[in-house]
């Protein structure tokens, strides 16, 4: 049997964090928190070992054969449980999502992209009582910022209205997030 194309894997992992007190997701010790109090997240240290990976994507390459970037994603821990049993994510949900850029070769199954370098974070939490109504980075349901790879701890996002929602306005129905591309959260 002959295999031609590229092989990509995806995945992310939701897991529910409490970060306020009422907070209603379940609670996971080994979980760090990933907010302040101003509602300023952050990179969960833990994510890659703690959470649950959902899934991925490729990005295809702009010309030629292959992908220009692979998005890993992680849920914190009992969010796709969560998720399966009531459709939704509920509050304090953390999904990450890791960015590679990738390289793209020959291998003997045929081209493949394979992720090479990191290029940041995208770091969501669910909260659905807009708990951050001060916060350009709070809104819709959710807290939502990119970090760069080099500093995991700052955020680089000024307005989730202007760097978040252009890419996530296609899942509004399915509250922003790509749903479809995340096995774990099926029945």
């Amino acid at each position: 049997m002959k295999v031609i194309g590229a092989v990509v894997l995806t995945s992310l992992v939701l897991l529910p964090v409490r970060w306020q007190p009422s907070m209603t997701a379940t609670i996971d010790p080994k979980t760090e928190k990933v907010v302040d109090g101003s509602g300023n997240l952050r990179v969960p240290g833990d994510y890659r070992t703690a959470y649950q990976f959902l899934g991925s994507w490729a990005v295809a390459a702009d010309q030629g054969p292959g992908s220009k970037e692979i998005h890993l994603v992680y849920a914190s821990p009992g969010t796709a449980a969560a998720y399966r049993k009531n459709g939704r994510f509920t509050d304090g949900s953390v999904l990450v999502k890791e960015v590679f850029e990738t390289a793209t070769g020959s291998m003997t199954t045929g081209t493949v992209s394979h992720a090479q370098t990191l290029k940041g974070w995208f770091v969501l939490i669910k909260d659905s009582k807009n708990s951050h109504p001060g916060n350009k980075l709070w809104g819709d349901g959710w807290g939502w910022s990119w970090f760069d790879a080099a500093n995991p701890s700052k955020t680089t996002s000024t307005d989730y209205k202007v760097n978040c929602l252009p890419c996530h306005e296609p899942a509004r129905a399915t509250d922003w997030i790509y749903v479809q591309g995340y096995p774990a959260l099926k029945q």
